[in-house]
């Protein structure tokens, strides 16, 4: 179990991509792919595939309560379950870094994809942290389409049960935690900054940031960035800020959980 101060990484699960790395983002050349090989060895798999985690944070929190960042792939029966390498972990994660799921406070989706909540729910519709209230930016479900798996597995149960928390732009979600709108990936995209008093910040990119290629290269664009212009002002805003702060970058699909904003030459 790796760890940056407070923020500690749950992997729920790792795969490979349904598509060809180089089919996933077209516009890389031949050096963005050698500087990703270089930062991120373990994502290359055999004849082309795309290795990935998929991979949740829990932040520490005053009196042994944690907020929770993604909800990953989730259950057998979970929305992902046609691409995602179901079932995940998360809850034995959970369990190994001594969270009790009643202890998690908050549960931020930095947005609606399948692979990010997962574990927001159970087949039974019941969330799966009972105490918790679920953070998401209001531009994120109202983009959504209710036909989306998505919608009945986490939106839905989630407002009739009130835990659905929707939120308008940077946020500062308690103490020491900012969501910042990083919107492109999807329409309601966030990620989240945990400022550390006794450490270095850390900036969760949630899929801001989806493959080494765009860590060397942040004007990559990835094949399902629902507006890839956006995505690519965002991704850089985000790195900027963070390199600025010194802050490391908590990655959800690379095979390192923690990296630097700025990658080595």
């Amino acid at each position: 179990m790796e760890r940056q101060g407070q923020v500690v990484a749950l992997l729920d699960a790792s795969g490979t991509f349904f598509k060809p790395a180089r089919d996933a983002f077209p516009d890389a050349d031949d050096g963005d792919w050698a500087r990703a090989a270089l930062l991120d060895p373990g994502a290359a798999g055999p004849d082309g595939a795309w290795r990935l985690d998929f991979r949740c944070f829990a932040v520490a929190r005053p009196g042994g309560r944690w907020v929770l960042v993604d909800a990953g792939v989730g259950p057998a029966q979970g929305p992902g379950a046609d691409w995602c390498p179901v079932p995940g972990r998360l809850p034995q994660a959970l369990g190994e870094a001594g969270i009790d799921p009643a202890d998690v406070e908050t549960v931020v989706l930095t947005h609606l994809h399948e692979d990010h909540v997962g574990w927001t729910c159970g087949p039974d519709g019941l969330p799966c942290f009972p105490d918790a209230r679920y953070v998401v930016q209001r531009a994120e479900t109202r983009a959504l389409d209710p036909a989306d798996p998505v919608w009945d597995w986490t939106v839905e149960p989630l407002r009739r049960s009130g835990q659905l928390h929707e939120v308008d732009g940077r946020h500062r979600l308690a103490t020491g935690l900012d969501l910042i709108p990083t919107p492109g990936h999807t329409p309601g995209h966030q990620s989240v900054l945990v400022r550390q008093p006794d450490g270095r910040d850390v900036m969760i990119t949630g899929d801001a940031l989806v493959h080494a290629v765009q860590w060397g290269n942040p004007a990559v664009t990835y094949a399902h960035e629902r507006d890839p212009d956006t995505a690519r002002l965002s991704r850089r805003t985000l790195l900027t800020e963070a390199a600025d702060r010194g802050a490391v970058l908590a990655t959800a699909h690379l095979t390192r959980p923690f990296v630097e904003p700025v990658p080595a030459p």
